[in-house]
């Protein structure tokens, strides 16, 4: 049988093919022997949104700028929206630094694709966050502003943040062997991060000299697109999409590079 004509082509569908094995078996045995089973990753969104509604909603009274004063529900699903944009930069960066060591019998593995292996918490993130995607645009159709044709654009407006979420693992999950307290400097960082982000509030509630730290939250341009793609019907803005691709497309590719030339080292610190 001969070469495939397009060998890059074949080892990326190869590769794409092995990360949904493996995301698919993470998921699988993370509720396996649970009561409710598969059933988890359906009532964790709903379970966070009604607690998240209580808690600010009701017992705080928050009210989110642009509603109206009695808005609970409208509150609770921007924040909802914000938390779920960290979510996925918590589980998947958050996990990085250690992942080699979890995983050292992979790495002793020469032919194994380690990037794949870091990709798979990205994976796992990824199908919880979408079903909380999922129950937002049900709730805000059924009980806020409407459905919004705007929402196509989702996968869209996720795309770039994936890139620049897997580039920062890479990144992290280099740098971990040869850093072992980096764990705890990350953890720190997606902290820092979820406050310093427009999580809990609107860009516009924040203060003219602050705003460039917020703009450079890594999570804020997704936050905000994707509250308005999902809940107000505002497609994203072209060219600000057009920035954060080409920002996101330059840490994938450091985070890249620092992962293929620190590998080198990883069999003898492991």
């Amino acid at each position: 049988m001969t070469a495939p004509a397009f060998p890059l082509v074949a080892r990326v569908a190869s590769g794409v093919s092995l990360w949904r094995t493996l995301v698919s078996q993470e998921l699988a045995a993370r509720y396996r022997g649970t009561l409710l089973g598969r059933l988890w990753p359906l009532l964790m969104p709903v379970m966070m949104l009604a607690v998240y509604g209580f808690v600010f909603g009701l017992v705080f009274r928050a009210r989110w700028p642009g509603l109206a004063e009695g808005d609970h529900l409208g509150f609770t699903l921007n924040l909802f929206t914000g938390l779920l944009v960290h979510g996925l930069l918590a589980e998947s960066v958050g996990q990085a630094p250690g992942l080699m060591q979890r995983h050292s019998n992979f790495v002793r593995k020469m032919v194994f694709p380690l990037p794949v292996l870091v990709a798979v918490p990205l994976g796992v993130a990824l199908f919880h966050s979408l079903l909380g995607f999922g129950l937002l645009v049900l709730l805000n159709g059924l009980f806020g502003e409407g459905w919004h044709l705007s929402v196509l654009a989702l996968p869209v407006a996720l795309m770039p943040y994936l890139l620049l979420l897997y580039g920062l693992a890479l990144a992290f999950a280099a740098l971990g062997v040869y850093i072992r307290d980096l764990g705890q400097i990350v953890m720190v960082l997606v902290m820092v991060l979820l406050f310093t982000g427009n999580v809990f509030f609107p860009l516009d509630m924040v203060p003219e000299p602050l705003q460039g730290v917020v703009h450079l939250n890594p999570i804020s341009w997704p936050t905000e697109t994707l509250r308005n793609c999902i809940l107000h019907g505002i497609w994203p803005d072209p060219a600000d999409m057009a920035v954060y691709s080409i920002a996101a497309a330059l840490v994938f590719t450091i985070g890249w590079h620092m992962f293929a030339t620190l590998r080198r080292g990883f069999a003898d610190l492991l």
